[in-house]
C-alpha cells in the first residue's frame, strides 16, 4: 500500500515539474500573434539619406530594448543639401523609400506609424552658406512627407550636440546599459557602465561619453535622466570634420602647396590615379570658403596621387590646430574635453575605414601604431593594385590614404586615445540588428519611450502572480517527494 502511495505522489511531483515546464513555455501571449507598433526616421545627412522603419511589441511602450530595426532603405543620389539649386528634387527623391516603407509597414498601421526627418551636418552648412535655399529644401520635403498616410511630426535640423547626444543613447539603449528586463519580466538597472559613442559623418564628427570630471565648458555639458537614473555627459560636434568636408579641406592645403599649378601632386592620392578638378568642386562649402583663391572657380586642375604617407599625414595634421587651448585639457581647436575613459563605440565612417583596413588591406588595428601602419601602407600601395584588391569600391578607393590617416591623427592627437585606451574602442556598424545612429535615439526621445523617471513598478502584476504560482509549485512537488522518499522507506522497512 506504502509503495503505491509513494508512486502516486512521485507521478503527482512529475506532473507538477512538467506543469511548470508547460507553464514557461507557454508564458506567451496566447492570443494569436503579436502586435506592433512602428515608427520612421529619415536620416537626411550630408551626403545621402537613409529611412529607417523601427518596430516594438504594442503592449510595451517605454520598455527597453524591445524596440528594433524593422528595415531600412538607402535613398539613391546625394544628400538632401544638394539639391539647394533645386528644392522640389529634394523631396522627390525620397519618394521610392517611402514606397517601400508603405509596403514594410502594415496598411492598417500607417495612420499610427510617426514619421520624423532628421536633418545633419549638410543641411546646417546650407543654412549658414544660404538660409533662404536650406529653408526651401526643407519645405519641399516636407511637403512630400505630408503626402503619406503616416503620422508626420516634423522635420528639423539637429544640432551637432542632439546628433551627438542621440547617438550616444542608440548605442547605450540597444546594448541595455540604461535598463533590462529579466527572463521574469522584472525590470533591472543596469550595473554596466556606458558606452562612448564617436561618430564620424559627411560634414561632421561627434564624440560623447558620460563623465564624472568637471567639464569646464557649459556648451559641452547635458544632464539627462533616463529610467530615474542621471547621466552627466560630455559632447562635442565638429562641423566640418565629416569625411567629405575633410577630403575638399585636404585639396585645398594640397593645392595651397603646390602654388595652383596646372597638374599638382597629391601624397595622399595612390600613385597612378589622376583626375581632373574644376576649383569650384572644392571651394562650394563654407568649410573651405576661407581658403577661396583668387582664380576664377571654374579653372580646372589636374590633380596626380603620388602616395607619400609622411607627406600625406602632414598636410592633413594642418587641418587641426593642436596649439590653442584656454581649458586644462583640449581636444583640438581651442575645444574643452575631459580625458576618455571606459569602452567606446566607433560607427558610421569610423567603422567603414577600419573595416577596409581589417578585410581589404587584411590588417589588424589593435593599437594606435596599427592604425597608423595601415594608412601608411594604403597610402604606399598603387592605384592598380588597389583597384584589384576592392574593384567595387573603385568610388571612395582613391581617398582610403586620407580617410585612414585622417581617422588615425583624430583618435590619437585629436581625441588623445592612448595604447592604454585605444583598445577599448570597439568599431561597429550594429548592434545586434539594429544600426547605430542618432535615429533611433531621436525617436526614443520623441516619443518619450524612454522615461526620465524609473518606472513606478519593478516588476509588473503579471510577474507577482508568476512568483506566487511558481513557488505553489515547488513547494506542493518538494512535499510530494519528500512524502513519497518517507513511505518508500518505510515500506522496506515493513519489508524487513
Amino acid at each position: 500500500m506504502a509503495r503505491r502511495a509513494a508512486a502516486v505522489l512521485l507521478l503527482l511531483a512529475l506532473g507538477c515539474l512538467l506543469g511548470i515546464l508547460l507553464l514557461c513555455l507557454g508564458s506567451g501571449d496566447t492570443r494569436g500573434p503579436p502586435s506592433f507598433k512602428y515608427g520612421i526616421v529619415l536620416d537626411a545627412g550630408s551626403s545621402h539619406t537613409a529611412v529607417f522603419i523601427y518596430k516594438w511589441p504594442a503592449d510595451k511602450e517605454n520598455d527597453t530594448g524591445v524596440v528594433s530595426e524593422h528595415s531600412m532603405c538607402d535613398v539613391e543620389g546625394p544628400g538632401i543639401s544638394s539639391y539647394s539649386s533645386k528644392p522640389p528634387a529634394a523631396g522627390k527623391s525620397l519618394e521610392h523609400c517611402l514606397s517601400q516603407a508603405m509596403r514594410d509597414v502594415p496598411k492598417e498601421k500607417h495612420a499610427g506609424t510617426p514619421l520624423y526627418l532628421g536633418a545633419t551636418a549638410g543641411m546646417r552648412l546650407l543654412r549658414i552658406a544660404d538660409p533662404q535655399s536650406s529653408d526651401a529644401v526643407l519645405s519641399a520635403v516636407m511637403a512630400t512627407l505630408k503626402s503619406y498616410p503616416f503620422d508626420f511630426r516634423g522635420a528639423k535640423i539637429l544640432s551637432g550636440e542632439e546628433e551627438g547626444v542621440f547617438g550616444w543613447v542608440t548605442a547605450n539603449y540597444l546594448l541595455e546599459n540604461f535598463i533590462k528586463r529579466g527572463w521574469l519580466g522584472e525590470w533591472i538597472q543596469s550595473k554596466k557602465r556606458t558606452l562612448g559613442a564617436m561618430d564620424f559623418g559627411g560634414a561632421s564628427t561627434q564624440i560623447t561619453f558620460e563623465t564624472s570630471d568637471a567639464i569646464e565648458d557649459p556648451k559641452n555639458e547635458v544632464m539627462l535622466k533616463l529610467y530615474g537614473q542621471p547621466y552627466k555627459v560630455y559632447t562635442h560636434s565638429f562641423l566640418c570634420y565629416g569625411r567629405d568636408q575633410v577630403l575638399k579641406r585636404l585639396l585645398s592645403k594640397v593645392l595651397q602647396a603646390e602654388n595652383y599649378q596646372e597638374t599638382v601632386a597629391n601624397p595622399c592620392w595612390p600613385t597612378g590615379y589622376r583626375k581632373s578638378l574644376s576649383l569650384s568642386s572644392i571651394y562650394d562649402s563654407p568649410c573651405t570658403e576661407k581658403e577661396r583663391p583668387g582664380l576664377p572657380l571654374n579653372t580646372t586642375v589636374i590633380v596626380s596621387g603620388t602616395g607619400n604617407g609622411n607627406l600625406c599625414a602632414t598636410h592633413v595634421s594642418k587641418l587641426f590646430d593642436f596649439t590653442n587651448c584656454s581649458f586644462s585639457h583640449c581636444s583640438f581647436d581651442g575645444v574643452f574635453q575631459p580625458e576618455v575613459s571606459g569602452n567606446f563605440i566607433a560607427f558610421s565612417a569610423f567603422f567603414y575605414t577600419v573595416d577596409f583596413i581589417r578585410t581589404v588591406m587584411e590588417r589588424p588595428v589593435h593599437l594606435p601604431s596599427d592604425l597608423k601602419d595601415a594608412a601608411e601602407t594604403i597610402c604606399a600601395t598603387s592605384w592598380n593594385e588597389l583597384y584589384q584588391k576592392a574593384p567595387r569600391l573603385e568610388k571612395r578607393l582613391p581617398d582610403y590614404c586620407a580617410t585612414s590617416m585622417f581617422v588615425y591623427l583624430l583618435i590619437t592627437k585629436g581625441y588623445n586615445f592612448n595604447n592604454r585606451s585605444f583598445p577599448s574602442i570597439a568599431f561597429q556598424k550594429k548592434a545586434g540588428e539594429t544600426s547605430i545612429g542618432w535615429a533611433l535615439g531621436y525617436m526614443l526621445n520623441l516619443t518619450n519611450m524612454i522615461p526620465a523617471e524609473e518606472p513606478a513598478s519593478h516588476r509588473s502584476m503579471l510577474y507577482n502572480y508568476w512568483v506566487v504560482l511558481i513557488l505553489l509549485f515547488v513547494i506542493t512537488t518538494l512535499t510530494a517527494l519528500l512524502t513519497a522518499v518517507y513511505l518508500l522507506r518505510r515500506s522496506k522497512s515493513s519489508t524487513i
